[in-house]
Formats: C-alpha cells, structure tokens, sequence
C-alpha cells in the first residue's frame, strides 16, 4: 500500500474561499481515478506559525497507481486551481507495511 501526503499553504486572497474549494475538488477524485482508494482533506484550526492550512492523506495499492494518478487529467485540473491559489506544498510518499 502506497501513501501520498501532501500539505499546502494558500494565499491570502479569498483564503477561506479557496480551501474550502480545493477540498471539495480534492474529494471529488475518488470517484473520478479508479486506482485512488481512499482519499482524507482536512482543513487545519491551528494558527502556529508553522501550521501548514490544508492537508489531503490518500492510498494507492502500487506506485504504479500514484503516477496513474498523478498524471490522470482530472487531478491535474485540479492541481492547476492549487497552484494558482496556494504559496507552498510540501509532499510525503511511502509504502505502508
């Protein structure tokens, strides 16, 4: 089982806004990439400096399904909305044993 974990900081501009939105785009691929398993996003409540403002934890069965995944067109649609609205990510991938 691979796990993909990734955090992203967003702008300022329309904030609340715009996370609310990712998630709910975020969400919408588990019935839209077959090889996605299981998809969490939470949005964070902690205001500490290093708080990151959302994070999304999912599951793949290989590596071959997260590059399945990642190049599929509906998360890179969905990529795209992020990057115009968020400052920073940070990504975590590992085989869950």
């Amino acid at each position: 089982m691979i796990v993909h974990i990734v955090m992203f900081t967003f702008k300022e501009e329309n904030k609340e806004e715009n996370i609310a939105q990712a998630k709910e785009m975020l969400l919408g691929l588990v019935e839209k990439i077959e090889v996605l398993i299981s998809m969490e996003v939470g949005i964070n409540f902690d205001t500490a400096e290093r708080a990151m403002d959302l994070s999304l934890y999912s599951k793949f069965a290989t590596k071959e399904d997260l590059s399945t995944y990642a190049t599929h067109p509906a998360h890179l649609e969905v990529v795209a909305f992020i990057k115009s609205v968020a400052l920073e990510s940070k990504v975590v991938d590992y085989t869950l044993e």
